[in-house]
């Protein structure tokens, strides 16, 4: 009965294996200048006021940064024009920002492929300013959905406001970014809010 009862545990850890080996998983690239091409630039009187960079992102997979009157942008596509034809291209926020330099990709478990990225983005406090007079920045991640489809924001986490942001942001990107639509669904807004949330909400 016992060898028995041993057998039954070891068959069920052995099923069980291949459902862990599914679970999502996360990868990461740079978008840092240094890594990217520059492909793009605006200049006003010798002061460049907008530019763009190509990054390359997971195989198969391009990453377009731009900056704009010190707002960035950031797109996912197949390729470089893909990501320059996507909604996530024209999607900032109303004060200053910037990007950190790391890029996560969210893998299917199942099929490999990613479907998601979550970046910390810098958006800058004009109601809190250092002792220089510059304002000080408060941090959110961004969920973004990738192709094949549309490449869109899906959700923000305010980093500040959240015990654990990071895990947040992976549940989010597990839950909602395949069958998010660009077109017709509104951004969410995960756990807690605080003054990241209050500023990406302004228009």
């Amino acid at each position: 009965m016992r060898d028995k009862l041993l057998c039954i545990l070891f068959l069920a850890s052995v099923v069980a294996v291949p459902a862990s080996a599914q679970q999502n998983t996360s990868q990461y690239t740079s978008v840092a200048t240094k890594t990217c091409k520059k492909f793009d630039s605006t200049k006003v009187a010798g002061d460049e006021i907008a530019n763009a960079f190509h990054c390359n992102g997971l195989p198969g997979y391009s990453v377009v940064v731009g900056e704009d009157d010190l707002r960035t942008v950031v797109s996912i596509g197949l390729n470089r024009q893909d990501a320059k034809d996507q909604l996530s291209l024209s999607q900032t926020f109303n004060p200053f920002n910037s990007v950190h330099d790391t890029l996560e990709w969210r893998i299917d478990g199942k099929t490999k492929k990613p479907f998601a990225t979550i970046q910390r983005w810098y958006i800058a406090d004009n109601n809190d300013l250092d002792k220089d007079g510059r304002p000080r920045n408060v941090q959110l991640l961004v969920v973004t959905r990738t192709p094949p489809g549309r490449s869109c924001h899906v959700a923000y986490v305010d980093v500040r406001a959240n015990e654990n942001p990071n895990a947040l942001a992976q549940k989010a990107a597990d839950e909602l970014a395949k069958d998010f639509d660009c077109k017709k669904d509104a951004i969410r807004f995960i756990g807690n809010k605080g003054r990241a949330a209050e500023l990406a909400a302004r228009k």
